[in-house]
């Protein structure tokens, strides 16, 4: 897909990596990870950081990981890991034989955690989390050190193996780096590096009660994996400190550089996973793979491509300022990718019934039309023609509003690759609803434009015999609200009420009985669909809207 949105993003942690070789750092070599946490599903944030891991390490020709952060394992579980990695196989990216788990290191890091307690750098506190709060001071006072900061060398091991053992209860303990109380960075104010926790592990099952947390356990697993360049978003720009401390205290075979850029922002969008697991377990979606979520899952199954949001993430580029992209620039990637490899199809959404009376009623005619009005390698498809067709109901007016360019009494109109038509009547039911037009075909206009023939407007059709019976689910934005997060009141308050609707009836041209889970098409007029890759079969066919042939919400909202 061409680049359209900037001809040169900017990306400013090539431009380190490349000094970096210049000076031989690290030997030369490039060895990025993408560490997510198995708590939840990735969204669109993650994938620009899969996205900078993977290119990164792809373009200096290094070696990126996959680690899972599991220190958590209150928040964690398989479903959440075989989704991982199932999204970033799926955004077109392989860690080949590199999959690691922090929880690998467990016994390394306990190791080296008691090395930092024997070497006077770590203690056991016996603080509660309230009292280490208090303890802590604020961004303007300094902290008090703990009770316990003193304890002996040889006091701490014992409490710390006993910890180790399960005598304690949860937060009756934690270990503590011994740094600075006074330390103008709060993260350097004696961190937590262990807390106790009785806890069953998805990998290591019953094996420890205690567990180190995320600072501790991340920079040493970047160490133990040879990592380079630890590229991480700017909410740990102040973690760095902490970062190199640990790494400076211990005998470790590398000391990977910490890089921070922004993260990924959009409006009418919600990237806090605290949110998104709210919005799963109080069933305002359907679950993480809902199409309105901004899981990589649930835009996969609205019908996103994985090549579009490569491409928006390239074209937002890595910078180191905070800001938010506005949702129609990444609907705009996929726009351009979708109507390259989309094939085209005729799909009535919401049917009306019109009889071509001068048309033989055992008449059939094969017309072959493009698959795509660009691309001959897509090949043709080919559809009946009948007496009897569906058209949309929005394609008729009995009452046209001005300037409305397509059926309406007494007047005439083409159907797609088809004929110019007339509707010379229409039938209505005792409510005065519009339930069928008679109309009369000009059999020259195959294919033609007469001369002096003005025709208003092309709609779309399909043979009511042939039709594939469907139903369509239209998707919207989930918010009304382009900040929900930061609006004044609950961000559920924001949620659109009509983010789904649900046509069922719709009729679709006979090609599409052929279709498969997750392949896209545009529907001519009416914008680009996918089969649903988890509830489509081919006897209860069911699409999704991805997105329509053109940005409407920005006109919408201004009116």
């Amino acid at each position: 897909m061409a680049n359209s949105m900037t001809a040169t993003p900017s990306n400013f942690i090539h431009q380190i990596i490349q000094e970096d070789q210049k000076n031989n750092k690290h030997n030369g070599k490039v060895h990025t990870r993408f560490p997510p946490e198995p708590n939840g599903y990735l969204h669109i944030g993650h994938a620009k950081s899969i996205w900078l891991n993977f290119t990164t390490a792809q373009t200096f020709k290094g070696l990126c990981n996959l680690r899972f952060d599991d220190t958590n394992p209150e928040k964690e579980n398989l479903e959440f890991i075989d989704s991982i990695k199932s999204s970033i196989h799926w955004l077109g990216f392989d860690w080949e034989d590199r999959e690691f788990y922090a929880s690998s290191y467990f016994d390394r890091l306990y190791e080296l955690a008691l090395k930092l307690i024997e070497d006077g750098k770590a203690y056991i506190c016996s603080l509660t989390p309230e009292q280490a709060r208090e303890y802590r001071g604020t961004l303007t006072l300094p902290g008090k050190n703990s009770p316990d900061r003193d304890r002996s060398i040889e006091e701490n091991i014992d409490l710390f193996k006993r910890m180790k053992a399960g005598e304690f209860k949860d937060g009756e303990y934690s270990l503590r780096a011994k740094i600075d109380m006074a330390s103008p960075n709060m993260n350097m104010r004696d961190p937590v590096l262990y807390r106790i926790r009785h806890q069953h592990h998805h990998q290591t099952g019953d094996k420890w009660c205690i567990y180190p947390m995320y600072d501790y356990t991340h920079c040493i697993s970047d160490a133990l994996e040879g990592i380079t360049h630890s590229l991480c978003t700017l909410e740990f720009e102040d973690h760095r400190p902490l970062y190199d401390w640990v790494l400076d205290q211990l005998d470790l075979p590398a000391h990977p550089q910490q890089i921070e850029f922004a993260r990924l922002n959009i409006n009418y969008t919600v990237l806090s996973k605290r949110k998104l697991i709210q919005l799963v377990d109080e069933a305002l979606v359907s679950g993480w793979d809902d199409p309105r979520m901004p899981t990589l899952e649930g835009m996969r199954r609205r019908g996103y491509t994985a090549a579009s949001i490569r491409h928006f993430c390239e074209n937002i580029g890595v910078t180191r300022t905070n800001s938010v992209v506005d949702v129609a620039m990444l609907e705009h990637a996929l726009r351009e990718d979708l109507d390259q490899t989309s094939p085209r199809a005729m799909a009535v959404l919401r049917p009306l019934k019109i009889v071509i009376e001068d048309y033989p009623e055992d008449k059939e005619e094969i017309l072959t039309l493009s698959r795509h009005p660009k691309d001959d390698s897509m090949g043709e498809r080919q559809i009946p023609f009948r007496r009897e067709l569906y058209i949309d109901q929005t394609d008729f007016e009995d009452i046209p509003p001005p300037g409305f360019k397509r059926l309406v009494a007494g007047g005439e109109v083409r159907l797609r690759g088809a004929y110019v038509i007339k509707c010379e009547d229409l039938i209505k039911d005792a409510e005065g609803n519009i339930t069928e037009l008679r109309c009369s075909h000009d059999a020259a206009t195959l294919g033609a434009k007469p001369e002096g023939r003005k025709v208003k407007g092309v709609i779309h059709w399909v043979p009511v015999k042939d039709a594939v019976k469907a139903e369509i689910r239209l998707y919207d934005r989930l918010f009304l609200e382009e900040s929900p997060d930061k609006a004044d009141g609950d961000y559920r308050d924001f949620i659109n009420p009509d983010s789904l609707s649900v046509l069922h009836g719709c009729m679709l041209e006979p090609s599409l009985k052929a279709a498969a889970p997750e392949q896209r098409f545009q529907f001519e007029r009416e914008g680009y669909f996918v089969a649903d890759r988890k509830d489509y079969r081919t006897d209860a066919p069911v699409f999704n809207l991805t997105v329509g042939l053109r940005d409407t919400w920005g006109k919408a909202q201004n009116k």
